[in-house]
């Protein structure tokens, strides 16, 4: 069978001719939605190359990754944070709550990412660059830490963790998935729990419902689930989110109030389209 695995090397070209295209088609103002699809792709996939590239690099150079991983559990335990192996042994006994933790580590956090940029893209455009630049300045961060290699807890049996998805035969690790090969030793930092923080921050900005409040359990139990299924440290996630932070501050450094004022405008455009809605329809 044909390999279609999307290599680093594929996905930068194709982020290449994506932002060329989206360059020439926005000359002289043409086709706004057209260059603004062709640009946001292109920015996604040169992101997507990056990850595959660290990926990469980091299976060429595995040395010292499970020294590293051995490190890390070492410090938090003598810095007194709890022992992630104890709330992986208090799961296992539940075979259905280790099969639905394995399933929301594999899907969850790229699956809701898309559908929050695909929304905020098609229904709240003035605030998608702002959700767009968070994402991308947090998750090359990320990347670029994880050039050094750190192993997974799962891959530290001798300190008593064990790799459930490889036991229930749900390990996205080990071949290509979707034509992507996920890279197994870039545990640190922690771009799920990077990721679900960004998703409820969003949300919970964008959105005027009473029960945007409930996207709050996203982290919480992404974060319980890759404790629970030994794929990342404490560690892994606090730095995820101080980069996050970091993100944060760049972008109101290089903005200053604009971002404050840029969303003040889109609530009340959008409350004033939603009050137009309601008096055509009555």
């Amino acid at each position: 069978m044909q390999n279609l695995t999307l290599t680093w090397q594929t996905a930068g070209t194709a982020s290449v001719v994506m932002l060329a295209s989206a360059f020439a088609v926005g000359r002289g103002g043409r086709r706004p939605g057209v260059t603004a699809v062709l640009r946001e792709a292109g920015a996604l996939l040169g992101l997507f190359a990056l990850w595959q590239l660290v990926g990469h690099l980091s299976v060429m150079s595995t040395d010292h990754a499970l020294d590293r991983a051995d490190w890390i559990h070492r410090t938090e335990l003598s810095l007194g944070l709890p022992d992630e192996v104890t709330w992986q042994r208090a799961v296992l006994p539940h075979h259905w709550l280790m099969t639905a933790s394995n399933y929301y580590y594999a899907t969850m956090h790229f699956g809701v990412m898309l559908v929050l940029l695909l929304w905020i893209f098609v229904r709240h455009r003035p605030y998608y660059p702002w959700l767009r630049t968070t994402v991308v300045l947090t998750t090359a961060a990320c990347l670029l830490v994880q050039f050094l290699p750190v192993a997974p807890p799962r891959m530290l049996p001798q300190d008593g963790f064990v790799d459930v998805a490889v036991q229930y035969g749900q390990s996205v690790y080990g071949g290509a998935v979707g034509g992507v090969v996920p890279d197994q030793l870039s545990a640190m930092p922690s771009v799920h729990v990077a990721w679900c923080v960004i998703v409820a921050v969003a949300v919970i900005r964008i959105f005027r419902s009473p029960w945007r409040w409930l996207v709050v359990l996203h982290p919480l139990v992404t974060i319980a689930v890759v404790v629970v299924t030994a794929n990342h440290f404490w560690a892994d996630g606090v730095v995820a989110v101080g980069l996050l932070l970091v993100a944060y501050l760049v972008q109101y450094a290089w903005n200053g109030w604009r971002p404050a004022q840029e969303t003040a405008a889109a609530a009340a455009g959008e409350a004033t389209a939603d009050r137009e809605r309601s008096s055509v329809r009555g």
